[in-house]
């Protein structure tokens, strides 16, 4: 398979972006150890970070290529490459997914389906991740899925509940970590930073007794 897919020398590239992304990440305590993932869609054509390397020392080389949308499994496989790493490589099945610890937090002190907070940062999220952006007086709601003994079990779970919550921008998964999305990686990063800040005041305002959604404020 053609390594023409990930060698190029724009930094924009998927390829050596997505490297980039998860040394970022993984300076920020999102990714640590092996863990969490990062994909991007371009076009026709979708990226994917390997499992089971440290994120901050994923290199081009690494990266699975695959087409989109993907032709009907087979008997023999459910995915098909167009480019597969020649390191004995697997892809990450978790992507995009954040090990973070505020989220983390958030599901446990959340013991219901859903994280939900009011004002704050929330003009910096987007209606399903990809619409116009949340008004301060919206209502922020993140579904919490439980979680799996393995990541590519979450499947189900996760279509059924991004069907049943149109308009949310991300899916917890308690005790594990965060799915967030955007049109593009830009938007996708910025969403999950503000996610991050979210969880982590919502975390305290919960610990202080606090409530996070505020009905009817007069402004």
């Amino acid at each position: 398979m053609s390594d023409a897919l990930i060698t190029s020398p724009d930094p924009s590239h998927p390829a050596n972006l997505i490297p980039e992304l998860c040394r970022l990440f993984y300076q920020l305590g999102w990714v640590t150890g092996t863990g969490g993932g990062i994909s991007i869609r371009e076009g026709n054509i979708v990226y994917i970070a390997p499992s089971g390397v440290q994120k901050e020392r994923i290199e081009p080389t690494h990266i699975f290529v695959l087409p989109y949308p993907q032709p009907p499994p087979s008997p023999t496989t459910d995915r098909v490459f167009l480019r597969r790493p020649t390191l004995a490589l697997k892809e990450s099945a978790c992507t995009p997914l954040f090990w973070n610890c505020h989220a983390v937090i958030a599901t446990l002190l959340w013991p219901g389906k859903e994280f939900r907070i009011s004002h704050q940062m929330i003009k910096g999220l987007r209606i399903a991740g990809t619409g116009k952006a949340l008004s301060y007086l919206d209502t922020l709601v993140i579904p919490i899925i439980e979680n799996t003994p393995n990541e590519e079990d979450l499947k189900d779970s996760m279509a059924e509940t991004m069907k049943a919550y149109p308009d949310a921008p991300a899916v917890l998964v308690r005790r594990h970590g965060i799915y967030v999305w955007g049109p593009d990686w830009q938007k996708a990063k910025a969403q999950t930073e503000c996610l991050d800040y979210l969880f982590e005041i919502g975390v305290k305002m919960k610990t202080l007794g606090l409530e996070t959604v505020v009905e009817n404020e007069t402004i």
